[in-house]
């Protein structure tokens, strides 16, 4: 039987997807000392291009210098750190192979050690709870947002997304998950606000909807991917809270926008347990492209795409352990397992 998982996938008049097989973004933290891309990280890339990936989202990337929160991660704020992302999607597209930014704001998971000395920003002025694994200090108390300060978040975004797409990238995606700037506005369990912003659902949404809006009037509506994590293992099992009338009213204003590509991101967990739900909640609403899967088997991957559930399948981890891992499944060889070990070098 033919694989599913390895056809074309055809999106719009532009774009063609060689197969279905998705390179997650996974931080890995290499940059060098200007946040620049490296020679390390290109090649890094380029090993897994040139054996047939469908579509590489890169590692986050940090859209200004105060929405960081880790160490040595990249950032895409200047000219010449658009330069050295240059270099790596010249090089990826001398495959078939397709590669979108993620772009990222940290919010209050960060710390004054990333921003410059300034307060990280959110949706509240409480902290997060535990301990930044970066420098091993308790996160920073964040500054919340003033309404009339929102604009300039939206102004990061829209700056980075036109260096990415400068720079050459077929897509970007937005960093809505896990917790992160974004995520916190969602989140009831974090936004406290009682202006327009937060309370009710559609006014936790309101942020991410005119961050929205506000990249698509910039850069048109084709090019963007968001990623949110409604149901994610993170320290143990977490969803939002009321997680079905969220998504219900996220998703009608994402596709009034004219969004139309979604990844439904668990982070590292079993995938029926978290986004496989939810995937199967919201697919009767959502006709467009969707993405997730993270945890799959090659199996389970080929059931999830022909019943419908997915158009492509994600993975992190196995991708990291194995570099050729499209050829692997065409030739129904064993993947390798993922050992702690490889976070620490760029292979």
């Amino acid at each position: 039987m033919s694989s599913k998982l390895l056809s074309e996938l055809k999106i719009d008049n532009e774009r063609t997807f060689q197969n279905r097989v998705v390179m997650s973004a996974m931080t890995r933290g290499f940059a060098d000392k200007n946040h620049c891309a490296t020679s390390d990280i290109l090649n890094y890339y380029e090993n897994r291009a040139k054996n047939d990936l469908g579509l590489i989202i890169t590692e986050g990337i940090i859209i200004h210098p105060s929405a960081d929160g880790y160490n040595n991660v990249p950032h895409l704020f200047t000219d010449e750190q658009m330069l050295s992302w240059k270099k790596i999607v010249d090089a990826i597209h001398k495959y078939e192979t397709k590669i979108y930014a993620q772009l990222w704001h940290c919010g209050r998971i960060s710390h004054s050690d990333y921003t410059g000395g300034l307060d990280p920003v959110s949706s509240t002025n409480n902290r997060a709870k535990g301990t930044n694994r970066q420098n091993d200090k308790p996160f920073g108390k964040p500054k919340a947002l003033k309404v009339d300060e929102m604009q300039s978040i939206y102004n990061m975004f829209n700056h980075s997304a036109e260096l990415a797409l400068k720079a050459g990238f077929d897509g970007i995606q937005i960093h809505m998950g896990h917790g992160y700037l974004v995520d916190q506005f969602i989140d009831e369990n974090i936004n406290d606000r009682q202006d327009k912003y937060g309370g009710t659902i559609e006014n936790r949404i309101r942020f991410a909807i005119e961050l929205l809006n506000s990249l698509i009037k910039k850069i048109g509506n084709e090019k963007i991917m968001v990623r949110i994590s409604p149901s994610r293992m993170m320290g143990g099992l977490y969803e939002w809270p009321e997680m079905i009338p969220t998504l219900e009213k996220l998703l009608k204003e994402f596709d009034t926008a004219g969004l139309r590509q979604l990844d439904i991101s668990c982070a590292n967990s079993n995938y029926f347990e978290t986004s496989g739900k939810v995937i199967k909640q919201i697919k009767k609403q959502w006709p467009h492209l969707l993405i997730g899967g993270a945890s799959l088997t090659i199996a389970e991957a080929e059931n999830e795409i022909n019943e419908g559930s997915l158009d492509m399948v994600t993975w992190g981890r196995a991708i990291l352990a194995n570099p050729n891992f499209v050829k692997l499944v065409e030739k129904g060889l064993p993947l390798k397992e993922f050992d702690n070990l490889m976070r620490e070098s760029l292979i």
